[in-house]
């Protein structure tokens, strides 16, 4: 497949997981990859710097940081078709842990930080004959899960955000749409489970949770955020795919 010849995606948290994945994919697929992540110079060569054109440091909390990010990416390939805002951080708790710091740290990074991202890249993205953006959202926006609150509500945010977009763009041909993982083998879970008082029963815990029985992969989120992605889905805007081995659509009887 080649769908995406000739077009240049921006991927932010690229280096590794879902990030990474996606990256893999779209360059498969034909993109020109630009990685924009926190650590983008410290890439491990054998996962994302292979499949990416270049891997740009960039913080999405810092709105200079992101500024000469894009500047870079257009300096190199003089457009910008997609951009994939992967690009977040973890919070867990009920209401009463986290403190406003912590709420201001995550809320920067997983919602104003796709609102930066997306700014700075929109000049070009209406040049694009195919432009899209694919924000990463996750199955607690529409899904209540226990000790996530922060988390939840900065993916609720995303979510809304992402349909709100789609309306103010739709008719200058960009297309906005989101993912909803559900739980994903990421290295982030692998690190909250090695700080579990018992990470094996944990882990068959996260993967009861999932009807499918088993943690989602990175490459099945990438696959969702390619067909979004892609100028073969022109009509879909405004939407959410959902990964997430049924978590939030099935209710199954017990065996």
């Amino acid at each position: 497949m080649s769908e995406f010849e000739g077009l240049v995606a921006v991927v932010t948290g690229g280096s590794s997981g879902i990030g990474a994945a996606t990256t893999r994919l779209l360059r498969q697929r034909g993109a020109s990859i630009a990685v924009l992540d926190f650590s983008a110079d410290e890439t491990d060569p054998a996962d994302t710097a292979s499949a990416a054109n270049i891997a740009v440091p960039a913080d999405v909390a810092d709105d200079e940081s992101v500024r000469s990010a894009i500047t870079t990416v257009t300096e190199r390939f003089g457009r910008i078709d997609i951009v994939v805002n992967n690009a977040g951080i973890g919070a867990q708790g009920d209401v009463t842990v986290n403190d406003d710091d912590e709420w201001m740290r995550v809320w920067n990074v997983n919602v104003i930080g796709i609102a930066r991202v997306t700014r700075a890249a929109l000049p070009f993205l209406r040049q694009s004959p195919a432009a899209s953006v694919v924000n990463l959202s996750s199955v607690v926006a529409t899904a209540g899960l226990p000790q996530r609150v922060l988390y939840t509500a900065t993916k609720g945010a995303v979510l809304a955000m992402t349909r709100a977009m789609a309306a103010d763009h739709v008719r200058e041909g960009i297309r906005f749409n989101a993912v909803l993982p559900g739980t994903v083998d990421t290295p982030w879970i692998n690190r909250l489970l090695a700080d579990a008082s018992d990470p094996v029963g944990e882990r068959a815990a996260l993967e009861a949770r999932q009807p499918h029985g088993r943690l989602v992969t990175p490459d099945e989120v990438a696959g969702a955020v390619a067909y979004l992605a892609s100028p073969l889905s022109a009509s879909t805007t405004g939407t959410s795919i959902t990964v997430d081995g049924g978590l939030q659509a099935l209710r199954l009887r017990s065996e």
